[in-house]
Order: C-alpha cells, then structure tokens, then sequence
C-alpha cells in the first residue's frame, strides 16, 4: 500500500513527454502490479484479456462486465504507486454507461483508460469474427468520455478494431475521426505485418499511439521498445507476456507436485524474498510501534 508521502505520480502526458515509448506490463493481480513496479517500470496497464483470465478463468469475449473488471482494478490499484491504463472494453454500453465508467475509473485513481469501437459482445482483439460499431456511434462514445472527466490530466484512447472486418485504410480513418471527437491518443489493434505497424505509426502525426506486443499469437511480429519509438510508438502493450508466463510456471509446479518432486530452488523466490516483496517488514514495524506496550 503506498501512502500520501509517494513522490507525486507524473500524469498519464508527463509520462509520455519522459519516457515515450512507455512499456506498459499488464498485471492481473496486486502481487504483480507490485514486481512490474520493483522491476522499474515507469507505468503499467490492467487489461481485460489477462484480468478476466486469471480472476474468473474466463476467455476474453464479454462475459464480465463492469461491475467484475472494475472490482479487479479497484484490488490492484493500492498496490503500486505508478500511473495506470485500464482496459474500459467498450464502455460497458451507450453514452451513459461510458459516463459512468470514466468517472468511476477517475474516481479510483486510474490515470488512462482505452475505449474500443468493438459490436457488443466484444472479444480479444486478436480473435477473429469481430464486427465494429458504426463510427458516428464511437464518436458520441469518445465525446461522451472526454466530457465525463473532471480532468484533462485523465488520458482517452480510443482503439479501432476495425483492420480485421474493414481493412486498414478504414481503421484509419476511423482513428482520425476518434481523434477529431476528443481521443488523445489513438490504438489501432491487430496490425498483421511491420509494414502495417509502420504505416499505422505514421498516420497521425502529433496524436499519441499505442500499439501491442501480443505474445503467444503469430499474427503481430514482434518489435523492441526501441524500434516502435522510432515508428512512431508511444505506449506498447505486453497483454499477454506475464500472464502465459505464469500459467506455464503453475502447470510445472503441478507436474513436480505430482511427481512427488520438490520446486528446484531457482525456479521459486524462497520465504525472505517473498517477504520483502509483500512489505512483511513494514507490517512488523507496525506492529512493534503500537502494540503490547511500545512506545513511539
């Protein structure tokens, strides 16, 4: 838990201004919102596909909604004190709905959030089958977002899902649009070449982009921090990187237990190391302050 004493956390533009690109792990829980945090990262995003995964064992195509994706969020916000994107989906419904959640994620301390163009009931944007809204509908959408903040210092990108169903020139001129209704930054998702990311990271020149590094798909190739900056990349999304990553740890953890084996020692953090990501000592500290008679 991080207290008020925090140095004061850059807002979602100051970030970009410092740091761009800004590499964004996604954690699906508060233990790995902490470790994305010791690891040094400047920020760090909670998103739908790795938060519907890992707390409900769910595939990402709708079955949660607010209600379940904010009560996520709401657990793993105290445990970091960096700045944060939220995956918001679709917002959850019409001008209202997404009212509502740009408030309620303001409210919580979220510093960014992502608004997708995606038909209801949406789906990873790396599944096939997706079908977008009409862009006028997303435009009210974004207005209706840019509008509900208290703060301009909350960051909207608005994500076009529309390369697979309407080809790449549409996405982007829906990410033109999306930028004239009020986005601040733009995500075109599901390029399928470094041609395409390319072309994407030169279409809006001023705006901010955000692109994704999804592992485990064979469809986006894969490009270092560096050379995303350099086409034009802000903000890069790892959905799936830590997520499959543990996944892959516990199915071994299980084949070890059930051979009877022990967890080999270098694929574990030991109890001290645990401890002291957890903050053990500063309970302890605490404790040994106000309690059984201690002084100050």
């Amino acid at each position: 838990m991080f207290s008020s004493k925090d140095k004061k956390k850059p807002t979602w533009k100051e970030l970009l201004k410092r740091e761009a690109p800004v590499q964004l792990p996604a954690a699906h829980d508060a233990l790995t919102a902490k470790l994305i945090q010791r690891a040094g990262f400047a920020a760090y995003q909670i998103g739908g596909f790795a938060l519907v995964g890992a707390r409900h064992g769910l595939p990402d195509i709708d079955l949660t909604r607010f209600a379940e994706q904010s009560a996520g969020v709401r657990d793993i916000l105290p445990a970091s004190s960096l700045p944060v994107l939220v995956d918001a989906d679709d917002g959850y419904g019409d001008v209202k709905n997404v009212t509502h959640t740009v408030q309620s994620y303001e409210a919580m301390g979220v510093s960014a959030i992502f608004l997708e163009d995606q038909v209801s009931p949406k789906r990873c944007g790396h599944m096939s089958g997706k079908k977008v809204i009409q862009p006028e509908v997303m435009e009210e959408r974004i207005s209706a977002a840019a509008a509900a903040r208290t703060s301009e210092d909350f960051f909207l990108v608005a994500r076009t899902d529309a390369r697979e169903p309407e080809g790449l020139d549409s996405a982007l001129r829906r990410a033109e649009r999306y930028v004239r209704a009020g986005a601040d930054g733009i995500y075109v998702e599901a390029p399928k070449s470094v041609k395409e990311i390319e072309e994407i990271g030169k279409a809006l020149p001023g705006t901010p982009q955000m692109t994704n590094m999804f592992e485990g798909d064979n469809e986006t190739p894969w490009l270092t921090p560096k050379e995303l900056g350099k086409l034009g990349f802000s903000m890069i999304l790892y959905p799936t990187s830590l997520l499959f990553r543990v996944v892959r740890s516990i199915q071994r953890g299980l084949e070890d237990l059930k051979a009877g084996k022990q967890v080999p020692h270098k694929e574990a953090v030991d109890m001290s190391e645990y401890e002291d990501i957890t903050g053990l000592a500063r309970w302890a500290e605490i404790e040994n302050r106000f309690q059984h008679g201690h002084g100050h």
